[in-house]
């Protein structure tokens, strides 16, 4: 039977901690006896810190990544390629290409991919929005760079046959990356790889 906490707010601490990916009510443990050891205004650094990040960290109106502005500094940098677009998962996909240094383009994070089986569709990603940035013009190539997974290929499928009426290059990054590997996961080298040797959708 798990020990009672000498304290009900150290509890409600370690109960909050332990909702987090990943942390269990040890580790949450752990995390809280620390935050206790803190000065008072480093905890309130801490907490100021991540009230912050949930209340104006705001999503780029363009390509839907982290940005502390409507648009992120990657969509308003003129160094970037705008006629090249990747298009990722999620957020971590794109620190994580970004990380290679070997991609130059623009991104678009569709926030998750299509799952039936955990009733994610289409209409509940961001396809449509990637569909009227090619409908704008400007985009010559969309690199298809989700998870090669069996949710990854149908996300890749669906995408391809919407923007097929826009006469874009589509192309997917390179099998380097093994079956079922997820983006984040994939070391540098190989990712960075995988994006140079992509290869043409209908190849």
């Amino acid at each position: 039977m798990e020990q009672p906490y000498p304290s009900a707010l150290l509890e409600k601490a370690v109960s909050e901690f332990s909702l987090l990916p990943g942390i269990g009510r040890k580790t949450a443990l752990r995390l809280v006896l620390h935050l206790l050891k803190m000065s008072v205004d480093e905890v309130e650094t801490f907490t100021q810190a991540l009230h912050r990040l949930r209340t104006d960290v705001k999503y780029c109106r363009v390509c839907h990544n982290i940005s502390d502005t409507d648009v992120c500094n990657l969509c308003a940098s003129p160094r970037r390629d705008a006629s090249t677009v990747c298009v990722v998962e999620n957020v971590q996909d794109v620190m994580a290409i970004e990380n290679t240094q070997q991609y130059n383009g623009l991104y678009h994070v569709l926030g998750g991919i299509i799952s039936p089986m955990e009733g994610v569709g289409p209409g509940d990603i961001e396809i449509d929005s990637l569909e009227q940035r090619v409908k704008d013009g400007g985009i010559k190539e969309v690199i298809l760079a989700l998870s090669s997974t069996m949710e990854g290929d149908t996300t890749n499928f669906y995408i391809s046959r919407k923007l097929s009426p826009y006469g874009v290059k589509l192309s997917v990054i390179a099998r380097g990356i093994s079956v079922g590997d997820e983006i984040e996961y994939t070391d540098e080298v190989t990712l960075g790889r995988s994006i140079l040797n992509r290869t043409a959708m209908n190849e």
